[in-house]
């Protein structure tokens, strides 16, 4: 599923996480997810958000594993949005997307 590039992701969050063959445990979000509508819908389905809070937001208690994990999944998409097609969706069709994260992917996975 890919929203137009200037919608957020959230609604179709939603979608992703019901097509999901099992309930995860954890949840990964950016900063941008912690609305209390989604957070409550995780926790409603058995999942913790793992997310940076807002200052006015109580803390929410998760092992240090899962946001050690947070932090690679941020720098693998800083790593491929060193590619220019990728950072600014040059792309008109979600295939082609698609193809150019999975060009950019192989090729830092042979970097490392």
């Amino acid at each position: 599923m890919l929203p137009p590039g200037q919608a957020h992701e959230l609604p179709s969050a939603y979608a992703l996480l019901d097509n999901l063959p099992h309930q995860p445990g954890y949840v990964v979000c950016d900063r941008g997810y912690p609305s209390q509508k989604f957070q409550s819908a995780l926790w409603n389905d058995g999942a913790c958000p793992v997310s940076p809070t807002r200052r006015n937001d109580p803390d929410i208690s998760c092992p240090k594993w899962t946001y050690r994990h947070r932090h690679l999944i941020k720098n693998l998409w800083a790593r491929l949005k060193e590619w220019r097609a990728v950072a600014t969706r040059y792309e008109k069709t979600a295939l082609s997307f698609l193809s150019m994260i999975l060009i950019a992917a192989t090729a830092d996975y042979l970097k490392t």
